[in-house]
């Protein structure tokens, strides 16, 4: 990340369906963004960040916790921090626990350094581990509305004990139940969420969770909303025609909400197929990917389809993390760089 100073926001509007509940992002990287001497302005006014988003309508923060005891790698106090100052803003909170020391997603899910390493050890550790989690963001006034058992959990978590393609299902619905038994323990209004990558791929979506729920281990009742990530540049299939009728299948068979968890657009992007060709690769094009998105949730029956969170809309100087192309920067044609991130408009 490069430290740009003061960077001069490029607002485009969008307008939001009334049926959505939550309008989301995720901006976890904003005290270490600002760290760095980055600030952020809304109509040539400098600004909270937070605010910003939350005037542009913004209600619920998307804050991602990593077992790491280093503020810089989204330890507890980092993202407990990080909280106060969105329920201040005014928004709903949503942790996104990835149960490693660093990042976990559908490639890696690497056991903590200080975790143990057998299924009945994991088993005890993440049930601990993640009350006490709970317990501290209420604590300090910022109980969590939702909390992600997991980051992108395709294949399982805690890897290789609970790994799905080394020992199958059961250990990952154990640890999933050990978890979600902490947070209906020290948090029990706060709802639970199990996060899959590639929304769109009804057959993965479909395989994974014919087969998570087992009995006496993981019961349908101990998943409150199923969330999804989507995004354009890992797969030409990410179209959102795929989405709805991958979600719709859920919410047919199961009857849960259902969120797009992390998504976003490209505003810079070379060398990769995306899955909506038509769709510009600049700010208008981010704008009409999330309505897309937004109509595809909106659709769904039974107003099961809650909202959509935005992921690290402020984040500059990440072009490359996760693709080759960046979610958040435009450079006009003067050459300065700019963070486009009102994905979230008051005319909604």
């Amino acid at each position: 990340m490069r430290p740009i100073g003061i960077i001069p926001l490029l607002l485009a509007v969008l307008p939001w369906a009334e049926s959505l509940r939550y309008h989301g992002a995720d901006f976890s990287s904003l005290a270490n963004l600002e760290g760095t001497g980055i600030s952020y302005k809304d109509g040539g006014s400098t600004a909270n960040f937070e605010t910003i988003l939350k005037n542009h309508g913004t209600n619920l923060a998307r804050i991602r916790i990593w077992t790491s005891t280093d503020n810089a790698d989204y330890s507890t106090i980092y993202g407990l921090a990080l909280a106060k100052r969105a329920k201040a803003a005014g928004m709903s909170i949503l942790l996104d626990l990835h149960y490693s020391d660093t990042w976990a997603d559908p490639g890696k899910q690497a056991i903590p350094s200080s975790w143990p390493t057998t299924l009945a050890g994991l088993n005890s550790q993440i049930y601990t581990y993640t009350l006490n989690l709970v317990q501290e963001f209420a604590a300090q006034g910022t109980p969590a509305d939702f909390i992600e058992i997991g980051n992108e959990i395709n294949d399982g978590i805690l890897w290789p004990v609970g790994q799905i393609s080394v020992n199958g299902y059961s250990p990952l619905s154990q640890l999933l139940h050990s978890a979600i038994s902490a947070v209906r323990a020290g948090s029990p209004n706060t709802k639970t969420v199990v996060h899959l990558a590639n929304g769109w791929d009804g057959s993965s979506v479909s395989s994974f969770y014919s087969n998570i729920f087992i009995a006496g281990e993981l019961a349908t009742t101990d998943v409150d909303v199923m969330g999804f990530s989507f995004y354009p540049f890992y797969g030409t299939g990410a179209t959102t025609s795929a989405l709805q009728s991958s979600l719709q299948a859920m919410v047919n068979k199961y009857g849960k909400n259902v969120m797009v968890v992390e998504t976003d657009w490209p505003a810079v992007c070379s060398g990769v197929s995306l899955s909506a060709p038509s769709v510009p690769v600049s700010v208008t094009g981010q704008s009409t990917w999330v309505a897309d998105i937004r109509n595809v949730l909106s659709a769904i029956s039974g107003g099961h389809g809650l909202g959509i969170i935005y992921w690290e809309p402020g984040w500059i100087g990440n072009a490359g993390l996760g693709s080759s192309c960046s979610d958040n920067l435009l450079v006009d044609g003067s050459g300065n760089t700019r963070a486009s991130i009102d994905m979230f408009s008051s005319s909604m």
